[in-house]
């Protein structure tokens, strides 16, 4: 067990947690970044990025890479550990790690991004990155004129039938009762869209893939109400049943909004707790986009540099 002390602790090691780290070390700030329990964030698990800007055609995992080692070239300290108690209620704050190592500082980012709810199926989790995703923005391209499989009912879903629609040959909506949750104008669209189809009361049961090369192939659904069981001819799967923030440990010490998400102030990246601030998707339940969460934690660490010039 140990204790580290730092000007500015960075929670978090996805886009927004390295932008942020990146411009605070630049202005002479002691940073230390926490990794938490998956270093590079959701980004790591998208197989190929064409929308970051400087980058033709990138791995998220090589991006993240490329940040991190930036970050540390530059004089950032980078911890691979997972914080799982804060204590924001004094100064200087104190936060615990599931190691048993304790990190003291003046300010901090809370960058812990969200997480993609999934489906909890092996076959999910076998076939991610490879055919299985949960980003239609990430990974849609790839799927221009194939055919492809969208799992929710709710606006996310929707909103990812709908975009995939534009790229893909045929889109299959899957969801698990017997109308959508989505809003009136997006259930419209849909319904309009001759490339989307609707599988009612449907929930998956398997992804159906193949092993060289690793690829999905299709998907075994299951019918709620006649427990009929039938296979479906697909490229690809994209499971949009949600997200949730990676915000538990702040309850109770940080204000959240009714999703889970940070709240901060207006035009700001500061939190209700004076010299603790948020960057990326754990304040932003609506882009979800790397480039937006790199500016994000740019803004935090211009926020977090201020309030630290205010108490040096």
């Amino acid at each position: 067990m140990a204790l580290y002390t730092t000007d500015l602790l960075i929670l978090g090691s996805g886009p927004a947690g390295y932008t942020a780290a990146i411009y605070a070390v630049r202005a002479g700030v002691d940073v230390t970044i926490v990794s938490g329990n998956q270093e590079g964030g959701q980004l790591t698990m998208t197989s190929t990025i064409e929308n970051f800007p400087g980058f033709e055609e990138i791995s998220g995992f090589e991006l993240m890479e490329k940040m991190k080692q930036q970050a540390i070239k530059l004089g950032a300290k980078f911890i691979n550990d997972h914080i799982v108690e804060v204590d924001f209620a004094h100064r200087p704050f104190i936060c615990s790690s599931e190691n048993g190592h304790s990190y003291k500082a003046k300010a901090v980012i809370v960058a812990t991004g969200s997480s993609a709810k999934w489906l909890n199926l092996p076959s999910e989790k076998k076939y991610l990155g490879y055919g299985v995703s949960a980003c239609a923005t990430c990974d849609g391209f790839f799927y221009r004129n194939r055919t492809v499989v969208v799992v929710g009912g709710g606006n996310s879903a929707v909103a990812e039938a709908l975009y995939l629609a534009t790229l893909a040959e045929k889109v299959i909506l899957v969801h698990r009762r017997h109308k959508l949750r989505a809003d009136k104008i997006l259930q419209d669209r849909v319904f309009e869209n001759r490339k989307i189809t609707v599988e009612w009361d449907s929930v998956v049961e398997e992804i159906l893939g193949a092993e060289e090369p690793k690829k999905v192939t299709g998907i075994r659904i299951r019918n709620v109400e006649t427990d009929a069981v039938r296979e479906i001819s697909a490229d690809g799967v994209f499971v949009a049943v949600g997200h949730q923030p990676n915000t538990d440990i702040f309850r109770g010490n940080l204000v959240l909004d009714s999703k889970g998400y940070i709240v901060t102030h207006e035009n700001s990246s500061a939190t209700d707790v004076e010299g603790v601030f948020a960057a990326g998707d754990v304040k932003d339940p609506k882009y979800k986009q790397a480039v937006i969460s790199a500016g994000s934690g740019a803004i935090a660490a211009m926020d977090a540099i201020n309030y630290l010039d205010t108490v040096a």
